[in-house]
This record gives C-alpha cells, sequence and structure tokens, in this order.
C-alpha cells in the first residue's frame, strides 16, 4: 500500500467519511496493480532521487506556491529533476528554490472565486480533477480542516507526491480516481469542480455524483467553459474544441442554472464570467507543445481555431 493512501485512510476513521474504508482501499490497490503509464516506472525511479527536505515548510506568496526545503542549494539540482515531470499545467509554484511557471495562472482563478464563496475555515473540502493540486494548497491556505482532491492522472498524482515532500504533515490528500470511483459519502462540506464539466459525457450524471458528496447544505463551486445563449442554448462541438477533442457540452450560464436545479441544487448563482485571457493560459517553458494562442483563430481572438465561441469560463455556486 502506498504510504500516502494509508495517511489517508487514517484521516478520515471516526469522520463522515469513514465509510469510504470499506471500499475505496480496493479500487486504490486495484489501481496500483494495474498502473501502466508508459513513464510510471521512471518517474518512480526520479521520485527517489528527489532530496528529503530539512524543515520543510510551506506558504504562499502573490499567488505563488512556495515549498521550501530550507536547502537552497538544491534549486539548481532540482530544476532538471522537475523538468522531467511535464508537462505542469496548474500553478505557479516555487520547489525549494526552482520557480515552475506553469501554463495556467490558476491563482487568477482563485482570485475571481474566493470572495464569493463559503469560508473554508475548518471545512472537509473535495476538489474533483484537482490536478497537481494548486488549489488544494490555496484551500489549506483558508484554513480548511482535510482537503481531499481526486483527479486519474498519474503524472498529477506523481506531481502532487513531489510538493508533498516539503510539507508532509498537511492534512491534504490525492485520490489517482475519478469522481464515478468515490463511494456516496455526503460528507464534505464544499466541493470543488474546476475544468471537468465539459468533458462529461453526461452531465446530469455528473452533477448527481458531485451532489453525492455533499452534507445537507453544503456548497458547489463549479467552474466551466460557457457560451452565450439563454436556457436552451447548449454548443456540442462537431470534432475538436479549441483544439481538444474531449469536449462534450458547452452550455449557457442559463441553461447551466438549469441544468443544476434539474438535478436538486438550490440557492444557483453564477458569479463570475470571463473569457480566458492569453495572460491567463499561455505556453512557458514548463509545458511541451502549444497553448491558448494557437488554439484561438490568429486573427480574431474572440473565436477558436475551429470558428467557435473563444473559451469563456463561469463560476456558478450551487447549494444541496
Amino acid at each position: 500500500m502506498h504510504p500516502h493512501f494509508a495517511s489517508f485512510y487514517q484521516s478520515i476513521l471516526a469522520s463522515p467519511l469513514e465509510n469510504w474504508i470499506a471500499t475505496i482501499p480496493s479500487v486504490l490497490a486495484h489501481w496500483e496493480s494495474e498502473q501502466r503509464h508508459g513513464d510510471w516506472q521512471k518517474w518512480q525511479r526520479l521520485l527517489d532521487k528527489f532530496p528529503s527536505a530539512h524543515q520543510p515548510q510551506w506558504h504562499v506568496q502573490d499567488g505563488c506556491i512556495h515549498l521550501d526545503s530550507a536547502q537552497p542549494e538544491l534549486a539548481a539540482a532540482l530544476t532538471g529533476l522537475l523538468k522531467q515531470f511535464k508537462p505542469w499545467r496548474k500553478g505557479p509554484y516555487n520547489i525549494a528554490g526552482t520557480e515552475i511557471d506553469t501554463e495556467w495562472r490558476s491563482d487568477m482563478k482563485w482570485a475571481r472565486l474566493l470572495p464569493h464563496i463559503d469560508p473554508l475555515a475548518d471545512k472537509r473540502v473535495l476538489d474533483v480533477g484537482c490536478g497537481s493540486g494548486y488549489h488544494m494548497w490555496r484551500m489549506l491556505e483558508e484554513d480548511a480542516q482535510l482537503v481531499v482532491g481526486v483527479d486519474p492522472s498519474s503524472l498529477f498524482f506523481m506531481q502532487h507526491l513531489i510538493t508533498r515532500r516539503y510539507a508532509p504533515e498537511v492534512n491534504m490528500y490525492f485520490l489517482p480516481l475519478g469522481v464515478e470511483d468515490l463511494p456516496a459519502s455526503k460528507g464534505f462540506d464544499t466541493v470543488f469542480s474546476m475544468g471537468v464539466f465539459y468533458h462529461r459525457r453526461d452531465p446530469m450524471l455528473f452533477l448527481q455524483q458531485l451532489k453525492q458528496q455533499l452534507v445537507k447544505g453544503g456548497q458547489l463551486i463549479l467552474e466551466t467553459l460557457v457560451v452565450p445563449g439563454d436556457e436552451q442554448t447548449v454548443l456540442m462541438p462537431e470534432d475538436r474544441y479549441a483544439q481538444m477533442r474531449n469536449v462534450w457540452f458547452l452550455p449557457s450560464t442559463p441553461a447551466l442554472t438549469l441544468w443544476l436545479r434539474r438535478a436538486g441544487f438550490s440557492d444557483i448563482r453564477v458569479v463570475d464570467v470571463d473569457q480566458t485571457s492569453l495572460s491567463e493560459q499561455r505556453k512557458t517553458e514548463w509545458i511541451d507543445g502549444h497553448s491558448l494562442d494557437a488554439f484561438l483563430d490568429q486573427v480574431d481572438h474572440n473565436k477558436t481555431i475551429e470558428g467557435y465561441p473563444a473559451p469563456t469560463r463561469a463560476v456558478v455556486l450551487a447549494r444541496t
């Protein structure tokens, strides 16, 4: 059993999530036995090369997660190791002196939504589609009691394990699973789902899966791509959207509000709508390939390269 998972099981004993212990260990054991990512063994070897942190600590400064080892002389060696785990999508991070200028300035999204959500202090929080865990650190910054992130990406799991080497005692855990793998808990005060909804073939089922993790009166923070229109407006791309193949449904904000009502949510509020800028998502040395600039019409940045409305993201709050 991976020690990260063992610590997680200890953390949920005598909590509303305790019922997960009946099923989650077998799901994670299956994941470990079936792990077949082509780079998995290489990543394991590289992870073992990271020096143990001396007096590990973390803090947030200007939106960047700083994970300190008190050994600045390690920065040059770590840079090469960290680049073996590209692409780094969400951040930014400073890991033991190495600045990781991630593709996304995720701090900008956090700044837009934080003023509108329920306080996270002393709350149990679930982040569905957590990536490497940038926003999980921001949730801890707000004094959340427990933060659990789920994301099926093996690379993101590895990136999270790297960051945890520099803050081993925090009550935050990454499960390399999808939300569909989680038993209903009704145990989280707050559930975040950011940048996932439009990748789901069945959006109504996904809303139910999110709802079954929330306590009565708990808050959902849903961030997703939207298009202009009324309650009946939904864009389903013919093939790709902004060069992404796995995009299924982009509703208008009125349509998304209707879907949330039909799923049984209440107190639904659209608190932010923002067209993604080239300063928020851009190519850096920490990713390979292209980023947003290459996915937009080169004459009219208000359209994607396929001719659809350019990526616009809404933050919608709802309550069970």
